[in-house]
């Protein structure tokens, strides 16, 4: 609640391992308040919320970044924030690095990069790290066309993998193609 305002109310969902779940709706009806409650950035007014596994968001992309630290640092403090030992973060490093695709830039400050950067980086660390429960908002429309699609492709490898996925998006041919509930 926000005020007199019910941003979630009366919810109750059971989502479990392999499902790829996604959350429609218009704007404003409480959509990504409920990702941030799952997620553990918001606390419910009344009610709990239950989770098992490592979470990982992309609620908004790039957010959460020290920006006077290099993207090779964030990887790193992403990873301790995580809970992630840091010689599995050092094995995982080349390949978000690669994923991401913004050059020379990883290892310059955050604050230098482009929106769209700070979304690659984002988006590759947070479905590196293979976590049991993935957020995402809106993201599968970030970037270029090249980076779009193997965001989707990195996304069908996540549900090969039988990870849970919750979903926020207005793009019901990505639903339909790969959302199971």
């Amino acid at each position: 609640r926000f005020g007199d305002f019910a941003a979630v109310d009366n919810v109750s969902l059971d989502i479990r391992r392999g499902e790829f779940f996604s959350l429609l709706g218009p704007s404003g009806c409480g959509k990504t308040t409920l990702l941030r409650m799952i997620g553990g950035f918001e606390l419910p007014t009344e009610g709990e919320i239950l989770t098992y596994g490592r979470v990982s968001t992309l609620l908004t992309l790039g957010a959460g970044f020290e920006t006077e630290l290099t993207g090779r640092d964030n990887i790193d403090l992403a990873g301790a924030f995580l809970g992630i030992e840091q010689s599995q973060m050092d094995a995982l490093t080349p390949a978000i690095i690669e994923f991401a695709d913004i050059g020379k830039f990883i290892d310059a400050p955050v604050k230098t990069y482009s929106s769209g950067m700070r979304a690659r980086l984002g988006f590759s660390i947070a479905t590196s790290i293979t976590p049991d429960i993935l957020l995402l908002d809106e993201v599968l429309g970030t970037g270029d066309a090249t980076f779009r699609s193997r965001s989707r492709a990195r996304v069908k490898e996540l549900v090969g993998k039988a990870r849970a996925i919750v979903l926020v998006t207005h793009d019901l041919t990505f639903v339909g193609e790969f959302c199971n509930r």
